[in-house]
């Protein structure tokens, strides 16, 4: 069983129930010449939030590296651009862990502007081994994952 470290106390964001919430405002550096959030930022916002989120539950990347000779890749990505952010808006990305496999995680996460859902993404994350190739996730990791999957969206236990 993984141990959270005290990153996972300072981690940015809050647990809602199963799901992690990070802030984000907009910046100039984020926008269009319009000052319409430029569609490739919200992987970047996504990418930060899941960081966090994993830091959060006492998953870092560093340790994952370090002690099990793994990290996280982005296998498949999907989204749904519903409505534009602009400068100076203040963002959630709201992270959720919807399946648990042996070598992979599936999340969503919704870019939300005052409850407004901006945009839909689903991540498929491989575990990989340092040679490149996928791997089993660790059992301390899975086992601090398998808590916050959320119900119904897939058994966690698979694979």
């Amino acid at each position: 069983m993984m141990v959270p470290d005290q990153a996972s106390a300072d981690a940015p964001g809050d647990l809602r129930g199963l799901a992690h919430v990070l802030p984000v405002r907009i910046y100039f550096e984020d926008t269009d010449a319009s000052g319409i959030v430029y569609n490739a930022n919200y992987l970047m916002f996504a990418e930060r939030a899941r960081t966090e989120m994993l830091r959060r539950i006492g998953v870092t990347h560093p340790t994952m590296i370090r002690q099990h000779g793994r990290a996280f890749a982005v296998r498949r990505c999907e989204a749904d651009f519903v409505k534009p952010a602009r400068l100076d808006d203040l963002l959630e990305v709201h992270s959720r862990l919807r399946d648990l496999r042996g070598a992979s995680v599936v999340l969503d996460q919704d870019i939300v502007r005052a409850g407004d859902v901006l945009v839909r993404m689903r991540f498929t994350l491989a575990c990989m081994a340092n040679d490149g190739r996928a791997a089993r996730i660790p059992r301390g990791i899975r086992d601090a994952l398998a808590g916050f999957v959320i119900a119904g969206s897939g058994n966690g236990t698979t694979g």
